[in-house]
């Protein structure tokens, strides 16, 4: 298998075994614990390196599930202590099981290729060359064959713990009532977790993988509220940001795996801005719609109220309008068009006259 098809098949494959989990760590505010588990992983990958003597794949793979389900125990049992909280306890743990893993890797192997710029950058260019022999036959990458066997358990997983893992996502209580165990179904989340963030590794490097598990879900998050949605969509957007990210880094002879990752964060900026329910764009025309609304209701309870008084003639002129409600002209002018749209007011003589449909609406917000 050439590069050019291995190393964007392992963005996409990689993109997408951590997307599947990231939606749950989003919405359980667990998104740091990917950043622990990453970054944690590095003592054990050292200690594989050391029993096997050299490179081993199970070796390294054994080593760092460890070192990652120790990080997951030592988190929560910080926690249980109600001494300090989750994200005190994340940022207790994983440096120190980080700084351990690099003082060693500074230490014992400064002269090999097991170097800072691999654990942290990964080496997906190379993914081609590193290949999988089984009985002398060469069956192509390494990575793919590891990340599409993740992506298969991942999709398991969340197959037949789907039920499990929304219910004590959405109500730990309940999911404890009805005779689930949160804690196992959590356990079973952070194992999944620690073993795709393993295999992740050798592609995308320890603080890459992070952006994979979180970026694309928190981008699908703010796209859809149904958690059946979610998932698919936030595979979705990681896999296109890995096809994007590889185009845009051969174009300009640049870090692909950097590449990946800034595409899928430009995917979050446009969903962050344009998103239809959430996105920066439409919040800000619904509270201009919103102020619109309320200005136009103010001015049919204004004119409501000196319906039939002596200063009626003054207070509804729509010169005086200004005056009278202390807005600007700008603002006169929208809850105007506002309320002559709906059907509430209608001009006569540079006067405004309520309709009925006005009347009863400013009755209905007297009355709130």
């Amino acid at each position: 298998m050439s590069s050019a098809v291995a190393v964007p098949l392992t963005g996409v494959l990689v993109a997408s075994a951590c997307a599947l989990l990231g939606s749950f760590l989003i919405l359980r505010r667990m998104a740091m614990m990917s950043d622990a588990i990453s970054h944690a992983i590095l003592p054990g990958l050292v200690a594989g390196y050391v029993l096997a003597q050299g490179p081993n794949l199970f070796a390294g793979f054994l080593g760092a599930s460890l070192a990652a389900a120790v990080t997951v125990t030592a988190v929560e049992a910080l926690k249980r202590t109600r001494r300090v909280d989750a994200g005190a306890a994340i940022g207790i743990v994983f440096p120190a099981m980080f700084a351990l893993g690099t003082v060693l890797v500074t230490w014992r192997f400064s002269d090999i290729h097991l170097d800072a710029d691999a654990i942290l950058f990964g080496n997906i260019e190379f993914v081609a060359f590193d290949t999988f022999v089984f009985n002398g036959q060469d069956l192509g990458p390494q990575s793919v064959w590891v990340m599409s066997g993740l992506c298969l358990l991942n999709l398991l997983f969340i197959g037949i713990f789907y039920k499990e893992l929304k219910l004590t996502t959405f109500d730990a209580g309940l999911a404890a009532a009805l005779g689930f165990s949160p804690a196992i179904v959590h356990y079973a989340l952070m194992l999944v977790l620690s073993i795709t963030s393993v295999g992740a590794f050798s592609a995308v490097g320890a603080v890459l993988v992070v952006a994979l598990v979180i970026v694309p879900a928190a981008t699908a998050y703010l796209l859809t509220d149904r958690l059946a949605v979610m998932i698919p969509l936030s595979v979705v957007i990681g896999a296109v940001a890995a096809l994007i990210g590889y185009r845009v880094a051969i174009a300009v002879d640049a870090s692909i795996a950097g590449a990946m990752v800034s595409a899928v964060g430009v995917l979050f900026g446009l969903a962050l801005l344009f998103s239809p329910s959430q996105g920066v764009v439409a919040r800000a025309w619904q509270n201009r719609r919103n102020r619109a609304v309320i200005a136009s209701q103010m001015l049919v309870v204004h004119l409501f109220n000196h319906e039939g008084a002596p200063d009626s003639e003054e207070e509804s002129s729509v010169e005086h309008l200004s005056d009278g409600l202390r807005w600007s002209p700008a603002r006169t002018d929208m809850a105007v068009a506002g309320a002559s749209r709906r059907g509430w007011v209608v001009r006569a003589n540079g006067h405004l006259e309520l309709t009925e449909p006005g009347r009863e609406t400013a009755r209905l917000v007297l009355a709130r």
